[in-house]
């Protein structure tokens, strides 16, 4: 269902006229909020998806989970204090890969 609306939302961006950045979501181990959910497989797969879509389409695929996630698929405690949503070191991280896929979908 996640990937069917990203490529809903990636098919009227690009009819649209509109360069199109598909993202990775973010690794997490777990969320504090709903133990047991188990979401770091679940993310892998994700982005796996979105990653050949936006090949198979010819979309920058931005990568942030390769530069973020640590040895258990997760979001470090020095990215992100609940090990979901990114502090500003988290961002420090993102920031020089999303001005890269900017600079990259701007080019096509």
């Amino acid at each position: 269902m996640i990937m069917d609306n990203i490529k809903g939302m990636a098919e009227i961006a690009h009819a649209n006229d509109i360069k199109v950045i598909l993202s990775s979501t973010l690794p997490a181990y777990d969320y504090p909020w709903k133990p047991g959910m188990e979401p770091a497989g679940k993310i892998v797969k994700l982005n796996k998806m979105i990653k050949k879509y936006a090949e198979n389409k010819g979309h920058v695929y931005l990568d942030y989970f390769s530069e973020m996630a640590d040895e258990r698929n997760g979001l470090p405690k020095k990215y992100a204090e609940d090990e979901v949503h990114p502090t500003v070191e988290g961002y420090k991280v993102m920031e020089p890969l999303v001005e890269d896929a900017i600079k990259k979908a701007l080019k096509n």
